[in-house]
This record gives C-alpha cells, sequence and structure tokens, in this order.
C-alpha cells in the first residue's frame, strides 16, 4: 500500500509517499508566502495553500490513500455554496487579537481553561474567528445568507477537495472552542468569543474517513503535531517529542484521562475510531526556525551547513544570550509583551557568536517546556526530536546537555508524515531505526540556567 502523506505547514507544503515497511521518498514540496499587512499580523492567502497541496499530490503519482497534516491554529471564513474564501488565513503567530481578549472580564480566562484547557491567547483560533466575523463584511453577509463556514484550514481544505466539512478531534482541541472532555463544541466557549456554532465544521476522529480526492480516499486528517507525535511512536503515558519547525512544539503522552495542568496545555493527542482519546500536555515555542530563519535575513550567517559545528565554549556560558521572542513567549509564560534579547555582547562578539546565542536561546526555552512537563507526569529518560533544527548536530548536542535527557534524532526527520503513513494502516517502523544519539556532558551548569533566566526576566513586557 502507498500513502501519499500531506504535510501543510507554515512555509511549505510537504508530499511525502511511504509504503509498508517504512520505504518512502519526498515527491514534491511547494513554499507559500506569508505576508504581515500590520504590527503582529500574519496571513496567508488560502487559494495559494489549497493550490499547493494539488500540485504535490499530483506529483506523488499513483497512491492508494491519502492523508494530510493541517498547521493547527491557523483559520479562515469561507462561502458554504461557492467554497470561495472570504478571508486570508489567520496564522497560528498572529497575535491581533490580544487587546480583545485583554478586555475579557477576569472569569473568561477561567471558564477557558475549565473547559477547552487553554489559556486566552490569540495563538488560539477562537478569537481569530470571531474577529473575522467582526472585521470582514462578506463574512457577516455569508452569516445572515446563512451561507458562512468558520474554521481551521484543514476544514476549508476538505471542504473544496472532498466536499466533507469535517475537522478531527486533536485539531478542534487547539480551537479553544471545544469542550476538552466531551470531545464536542462548547456552546459556552461559542458565546464567549462570539462565534456562531453552527458556522463550525463536524468533529470526527482522525481515522473517521475524509471523502475521496479524484477516488482516492482521505483516510485520516489530524493536526501536524499530533501527526508527529504519533510519528514519533510515542504511544504510552511519557513519550514526548519535540518538533523544530517554524516554531518548538513539545508534546507528550498523558494517557486516556484529561491532564490537569497549569503552565503547558492539555491536548488531544488523536482519537481513533472505537478507541478511547489519548490526551497530551504540550507547550511551544513561538520562534525556533522562526528564529533562524530572521538570523540569517539580517547577516548572521548565511547556509545552514554553518550551524551544525562552533569551536570552543558555549555562547551561554559567555554570557552571550539571545531570548527568541519575536513573536512573544509561549508556555510557560504566556507574554505576548516579551521581545526579543541579544544580551552580554563586547567588542570582541563576533555573527559566529550571536548565530550561536539564537540557537542556544530556542533549546533553553525549550528546557523549559521539559521542566514544566516534568511537573505534571513522569518523562522518560530520552526525548525524541525532529525538525529542521533537528539536523543541526550542535543544537542537538547542546540541548541534550542543557536538559540534561537522551535526545534522539530518528533518520527521517518528517514525521509529521511518518505519523499520517501510521494513521492510515502503514507499517514503518524501520524509517525510525538508526538515528542519531545525544547524551548530556555536563557542559550546561546551574550559573548558565540562572543565566537565562535572568535573561528571560529582562525580555518580558517590554511591548506592553
Amino acid at each position: 500500500m502507498r500513502v501519499a502523506a500531506i504535510d501543510q505547514g507554515t512555509t511549505s507544503t510537504r508530499c511525502l509517499v511511504v509504503e509498508d515497511g517504512g520505504e518512502w521518498r519526498v515527491a514534491a514540496s511547494r513554499p507559500h508566502a506569508r505576508s504581515y499587512p500590520q504590527h503582529g499580523w500574519v496571513e496567508q492567502d488560502p487559494d495559494e495553500l489549497l493550490k499547493n497541496i494539488r500540485l504535490v499530490l499530483d506529483a506523488a503519482g499513483p497512491v492508494d490513500r491519502i492523508a494530510i497534516a493541517n498547521q493547527g491554529e491557523s483559520c479562515l471564513a469561507w462561502d458554504a455554496r461557492t467554497g470561495q474564501a472570504l478571508s486570508p488565513v489567520i496564522v497560528w503567530q498572529d497575535a491581533r487579537t490580544t487587546e480583545t481578549l485583554a478586555s475579557l472580564p477576569p472569569e473568561a480566562e477561567a471558564l477557558s481553561k475549565r473547559l477547552c484547557g487553554l489559556p486566552l491567547d490569540p495563538y488560539f483560533s477562537a478569537s481569530k474567528l470571531a474577529w473575522l466575523l467582526q472585521n470582514v463584511p462578506a463574512a457577516a453577509a455569508a452569516r445572515e445568507a446563512g451561507r458562512l463556514r468558520l474554521g481551521t484550514t484543514d476544514a476549508f481544505f476538505l471542504d473544496r477537495l472532498t466536499a466533507r466539512y469535517l475537522t478531527d478531534r486533536a485539531t478542534a482541541s487547539r480551537t479553544g472552542l471545544m469542550d476538552l472532555r466531551t470531545g464536542q463544541w462548547s456552546s459556552e466557549l461559542c458565546r464567549l468569543h462570539g462565534v456562531p456554532e453552527e458556522c463550525l465544521p463536524e468533529i470526527v476522529e482522525v481515522d473517521a474517513g475524509f471523502g475521496e480526492i479524484d477516488g482516492v480516499p482521505v483516510c485520516a486528517s489530524i493536526v501536524d503535531q499530533q501527526g508527529a507525535l504519533y510519528g514519533h511512536n510515542c504511544r504510552k503515558a511519557g513519550d514526548c517529542k519535540i518538533t523544530f519547525g517554524t516554531g518548538a512544539f513539545m508534546l507528550a503522552v498523558s494517557g486516556n484521562e484529561c491532564p490537569e495542568v497549569d503552565n503547558l496545555l492539555p491536548t488531544v493527542g488523536w482519537n481513533l475510531k472505537g478507541e478511547p482519546v489519548t490526551y497530551a500536555i504540550e507547550g511551544g515555542v513561538y520562534d525556533a526556525g522562526a528564529a533562524l530563519e530572521w538570523a540569517r535575513n539580517i547577516g548572521l550567517y548565511s547556509a545552514l551547513e554553518e550551524l551544525g559545528v562552533f569551536e570552543g565554549p558555549s555562547a551561554l556560558s559567555r554570557g552571550i544570550i539571545f531570548v527568541p521572542a519575536l513573536s512573544g513567549l509561549a508556555a510557560p509564560y504566556w507574554d505576548r509583551g516579551a521581545s526579543p534579547l541579544f544580551i552580554g555582547m563586547d567588542h570582541a562578539t563576533g555573527r559566529r557568536d550571536l548565530v550561536r546565542a539564537v540557537l542556544e536561546g530556542v533549546a533553553m526555552l525549550t528546557v523549559g517546556l521539559l521542566k514544566s512537563a516534568e511537573e505534571i507526569i513522569e518523562l522518560g529518560d530520552s526525548i525524541s526530536i525532529d525538525g529542521g533544527l533537528s539536523q543541526s548536530s550542535y543544537f542537538a548536542q547542546f540541548l541534550a546537555s542543557a536538559s540534561n535527557r537522551t535526545i534522539r534524532v530518528p533518520p527521517m526527520h518528517e514525521l509529521t508524515a511518518l505519523g499520517l503513513a501510521e494513521l492510515c494502516g502503514l507499517e514503518v517502523g524501520a524509517a525510525r531505526d538508526n538515528g542519531m544519539t545525544f547524551l548530556p556532558d555536563g557542559s550546561v551548569t546551574t550559573e548558565d540556567h540562572a543565566r537565562f533566566a535572568e535573561a528571560v526576566r529582562r525580555s518580558r513586557g517590554w511591548n506592553t
């Protein structure tokens, strides 16, 4: 059996063809644009994303099944009758609703955490969907005519490609509108944010069946990070993975009971037909690969090969620190007012020191996620990582030392696609064999952790 696993991400749309036994190939990858029309706004063209899905799927050739991963919290409005997008995609990084959420009464935060487990942060879809209804005349007119559809990008793609208006339970758990314990839309949360429940897609299991594209069944649809969790073979409580893409996303399996958490996020890991929901805890760093992209754009380095090896002691140990808060700080701080910060430079500091500090800053914020997770569940001795930054040996070794844990890097770093293939029923374990392992070496000290924590403190609230 051959599966076309489509990973529709923040910066590109990729399709891998995966076969039973773990054989795989990249069929195609298409970049797409992000626009920044105002400070804190991040948008994409939904028709460009849809076109790229079609193009990479065409490049896959004959397949037996299709699976699609989505960006998660990115969302839009469209017309139920014509399928026409009525708005841009508001990307998960977008912060335009920060003030709106801050204006809600104090009890709103408690309601949100009690029902969906999520704080009132513009990262999630709920406030963005409400913003579309309030600020896009075409969306308001479509609602008046009974033709409005609101949802995350997966529901839009499925509606356009298969004529099925659906979303899976894991993706829905990222919106801020789903009751985490019932697995259905919450009327209370929809009223809180002003999102009409009747305009939202039906919530189903990850393998419920999502129609067909050109006669080929779409067998699985899930948010990208949960797809990666499955692809890392995380199945039991304490299994943990971190994906380093545009952001860094840690997920750890917590079991079949909805976890009680504070600064991290409870979420649905996956929900297969006929099985209980598997829950997870999640934490993120808004800017991981995005921080490296910014560093390259301002001339700190020019090629990815420059990120693999550095000589001498770490930048952190020499007091040179970067806090990668270009979009603010996510878990466990939830501080959109934080600002990126370089500190500790002198006349001898060069570009290599600064780009090294960027890598180390992403790793140190990630270590904070692991520390928060450890307060909730007992994590395993090793952590599996994937994504672009996982290909830097320096980064993986620094993360192992800073976290005091074994870091495993699978040989195949497209773990979201691997998870999609597994959710379609393929056996792909061989694709995870013979990866690289990095052991802690004691090079990151208690004083280093304290120094970084002080830099984070200084970065906070600057944009408030």
